[in-house]
């Protein structure tokens, strides 16, 4: 079985479309016909997004932390005491596309990093845009590390100790785990994700934290030198790529 983890904090404007994106891609002809549970943690929600999620057949897990990583990790344990044997991640106001589960799996890694595009700029405009097409690296061999698109197997999960109770960098945290357990990583371009740039963002230090800092600086100095990807991300300066990596 697979699993997909979406923590939720509030998201009932985009929690249907998540989760209708996730249920094409769960219904995929490469996966076999087999089982994908959609797993809904409902962190802190005071809106409709628990009822949104059980209406559209996803399970819900309800927590009260205000916290990304523990809301992940309870996903997590919820979908390894089901019986998954791999753990998808994605998040609330990201698309999957149709083939993201099967393109993870086709790797053949213990863990998939994926990237991900934005498709409206809304408040930021062009500028931003072309920023983001400069300096972001949108293809195989990347670095960066998202939430919204991320997939480990059960085994090298467990391995690595699952997420830290952190309120953003989670992913960055469990990818460094991963790596220091020996997990064989694909940094990939093919599993699609679509997320929003969103200035409502959850995560203090995360995606749509860095598309507002990169913003700020931009209107203080005009230095659009700033790289688009997360402040956690391996430095692209840096080759980090270990042995079984290279094999992904």
């Amino acid at each position: 079985m697979i699993a997909v983890i979406v923590p939720a904090h509030n998201e009932e404007a985009h929690i249907g479309d998540c989760l209708a994106a996730l249920n094409l891609a769960s219904e995929c002809s490469l996966l076999r016909s087999e089982p994908v549970a959609l797993i809904v943690v409902a962190d802190a929600c005071t809106d409709r997004t628990g009822a949104i999620a059980r209406r559209l057949g996803a399970a819900l897990v309800e927590v009260n932390e205000r916290n990304v990583g523990m809301a992940r990790a309870a996903g997590a344990e919820h979908a390894l005491a089901a019986g998954a044997r791999w753990l998808a991640f994605t998040d609330a106001d990201s698309l999957v596309g149709r083939d993201w589960l099967a393109a993870q799996l086709a790797l053949q890694c213990d863990a998939v990093c994926g990237t991900v595009a934005v498709d409206d700029w809304g408040d930021y405009g062009e500028r931003m845009q072309r920023h983001y097409q400069r300096t972001y690296t949108d293809a195989d061999g990347h670095r960066h590390i998202h939430g919204a698109n991320l997939g480990v197997s059960a085994a090298a999960y467990r391995r690595a100790g699952g997420f830290q109770a952190l309120a953003s960098s989670e992913d960055v945290a469990l990818v460094e785990a991963l790596r220091h357990s020996g997990a064989s990583i694909a940094w990939s371009a093919a599993p699609r994700v679509v997320t929003s740039s969103r200035k409502t963002f959850r995560a203090p230090a995360g995606f749509g934290a860095t598309l507002e800092r990169i913003d700020r600086e931009s209107d203080a100095s005009n230095d659009t030198s700033t790289d688009a990807s997360t402040d956690t991300t391996t430095d692209a300066s840096t080759d980090t790529t270990t042995d079984t990596e290279a094999r992904c």
